[in-house]
């Protein structure tokens, strides 16, 4: 009796714990997944593609201006970044070209949120983010080093956390 107790207990424990990663958005796949070779542009007006990235760990975070959540993330994404720097892991802050009058109105925007140390991006008429079947923000896709999604979190994250940063070093390293 006590050990069909302990079983029903451990059973509930893993459902709790698989509900709460749901909750909190994560969803690791089994299997990578080859990501979209769709090309945006980087700051400079240069055209690449997610494999130009081969070799690094992609945080491809799709966002909007205009989404609340998004602009509320940008400072602790910037810590982020400035705390993992030269570890290997690459954040590109994607956001749709048309939100944007040119790189300076960008930059001016991300200086106002304290986020002057993100690389930014532009996705020509939200392609890239339709074809991985992104429609809204903030929505963040994981790429391993090989160029292949491994995972995504939807919504918001405390990107300053250092639970945070442990769980994204730990998901990098199974990943290599």
């Amino acid at each position: 009796m006590f050990k069909k107790f302990m079983a029903i207990c451990i059973g509930l424990l893993a459902l709790a714990n698989s509900a709460q990663a749901r909750e909190k958005g994560l969803n690791l796949f089994a299997y990578p997944r080859e990501a979209p070779a769709r090309e945006f542009y980087g700051s400079a007006g240069n055209k690449l593609k997610l494999s130009d990235f081969k070799g690094e760990f992609v945080i491809a975070v799709f966002w909007s201006k205009t989404c609340l959540p998004c602009v509320r993330e940008l400072d602790d994404l910037n810590n982020f970044v400035r705390k993992t720097a030269g570890t290997g892991i690459k954040v590109l802050l994607i956001s749709n070209e048309n939100e944007w009058a040119n790189t300076a109105e960008q930059r001016k925007f991300l200086a106002k949120y304290h986020a002057s140390d993100l690389d930014f991006y532009v996705d020509p008429n939200g392609k890239l983010a339709e074809d991985f079947g992104i429609f809204a923000s903030p929505h963040t896709v994981l790429v391993n080093s090989k160029s292949e999604e491994i995972g995504r979190i939807r919504g918001s994250v405390d990107w300053d956390d250092e639970d945070v940063i442990e769980q994204i070093y730990k998901i990098k390293a199974q990943n290599s």
